[in-house]
């Protein structure tokens, strides 16, 4: 009944701080760490603005498709001549041969309002620029995922981090509370002369190292909650609790089902990324090429002219006019400006190449590096859950034979020591366990 009570005590205690630690008001949430991911999805600024970026190249296809629709522009405009323009005239044409005769031409006021239109009927350029366009488009949609697969592993990073720091504070709770118990037994032992001061000293000096370990370990989960929050792109002041638990993440040894995709960095969105900007490369040089050939566009014009001494009168009587076109361009010689800049987007063009080649080199080395540091994550958790079972079997021992009189308190005290390192251990092996899991599953491009 006494060790029921001690350890009710602690769970309060350590409620009672942790929420005093936690963020009050604000909305409630009950997550998974999926649901946490999907949140992101939807809050997470990097991936809000990667989502506008999609918007954008949606309007910037839109905006290159306009350049092959009509271009149609109004005009209009109104002059009053203060002084009306003064023209020589040959003398001959007035009797006055060998001299020149001042002529005013024109009317005070003139305007003329035109309606122009142009159709581009072939263009090189553009039809390349259309395909550039979609290509652009493809490399936002891309952009888009990338950060999402940052934003997944930065949650789940971070939703691990909350599960061990809660599995350290059970750890903790379950030393304090045996540590507890044997402080008061030592205690009582003290008090009836079986054992000396300094035992009691000794044990409780351990007793409340553990108790102030355990409060800070208690900040350092309220902080990893805010570190959570901020990676989901949720406001602090919610209120955010954990419905997973350490037993429903899977660490398994079965690193061969990953290994066995040999083709598995095509799922990589580095490398759909590469691709995207060595197609763009490729256009470049099509577009290159394309201002070789010749453009065609068709023109017209509709105008009328007013013109008047009478301001009141202007717009009483008009002279129209109107046309219609073709304008063909024909490039002859640039100086070679046209052949210098093909090829240097050739150039561009193999640098993308030999860059996506050393992509896949990477890839392929991060996967093994990821392989190995998982398998060897796996191998030392097991091995620390070992070394902790076993240093909780020697605390043990050591207890029994010190109440029997056959072993000291300072071997219960390094015993107690030894049991803190392996379960710190224990817990750094954890983390770091399901870390490189996240990390694996990156690697080898299963987060889609």
């Amino acid at each position: 009944m006494k060790k029921t009570v001690t350890i009710l005590i602690l769970i309060l205690e350590g409620f009672k701080a942790f929420c005093q630690l936690q963020p009050t008001g604000g909305q409630t949430y009950n997550f998974s760490v999926a649901d946490c991911v999907k949140y992101a999805d939807d809050h997470q600024s990097t991936v809000v603005n990667a989502n506008l970026d999609i918007k954008s190249a949606e309007y910037r296809v839109k905006e290159t498709i306009g350049i092959g629709l009509p271009q149609i522009s109004g005009q209009a405009t109104f002059t009053d001549y203060l002084k009306l323009p003064t023209t020589l005239l040959p003398g001959e044409f007035f009797n006055q041969p060998g001299t020149f005769i001042p002529v005013k031409f024109g009317v005070n006021y003139n305007s003329n309002l035109a309606l122009n239109a142009s159709q581009i009927i072939f263009s090189g350029s553009y039809l390349v620029g259309l395909k550039a366009a979609k290509t652009y488009k493809e490399l936002s949609n891309r952009n888009y995922t990338r950060s999402k697969i940052d934003v997944d592993v930065n949650v789940t990073k971070a939703y691990y981090q909350v599960l061990v720091s809660n599995e350290q504070i059970r750890l903790l709770d379950a030393n304090i509370n045996q540590l507890k118990q044997q402080v008061e037994q030592t205690t009582a032992q003290n008090k009836q002369g079986f054992v000396e001061k300094i035992d009691v000293d000794r044990i409780t000096v351990q007793y409340n190292n553990l108790v102030t370990n355990r409060e800070n370990t208690l900040r350092l989960l309220a902080l990893n909650y805010e570190l959570l929050k901020f990676q989901m792109g949720m406001p602090i002041e919610y209120n955010l609790t954990l419905v997973d638990k350490l037993a429903d993440v899977g660490l398994d040894n079965n690193v061969v089902a990953y290994t066995t995709d040999t083709t598995f960095y095509r799922n990589r969105i580095e490398y759909g990324l590469q691709e995207s900007q060595k197609d763009l490369n490729a256009l470049d040089i099509k577009n290159r090429i394309s201002q070789y050939y010749p453009s065609l566009t068709a023109n017209g014009s509709v105008a009328a002219a007013f013109q008047n001494n009478s301001f009141g009168q202007l717009y009483n009587s008009s002279f129209p006019s109107s046309y219609v076109g073709l304008t063909l361009n024909v490039p002859i010689f640039n100086g070679f400006q046209r052949l210098n800049q093909i090829k240097q987007a050739k150039i561009t063009y193999l640098k993308s190449q030999n860059d996506l080649i050393n992509l896949k080199n990477s890839l392929n080395l991060q996967a093994s590096q990821a392989s190995v540091a998982y398998t060897n994550g796996l191998q030392t958790l097991n091995n620390q859950k070992k070394s902790q079972e076993l240093a909780r079997e020697v605390l043990r021992v050591s207890k029994i034979k010190y109440q029997q009189g056959v072993g000291s308190s300072i071997e219960v005290t390094q015993a107690q020591t030894e049991l803190e390192n392996a379960d710190n251990q224990y817990i750094q092996g954890l983390y770091d366990a399901l870390v490189s899991k996240v990390d694996l599953e990156r690697a080898y491009g299963r987060i889609k």
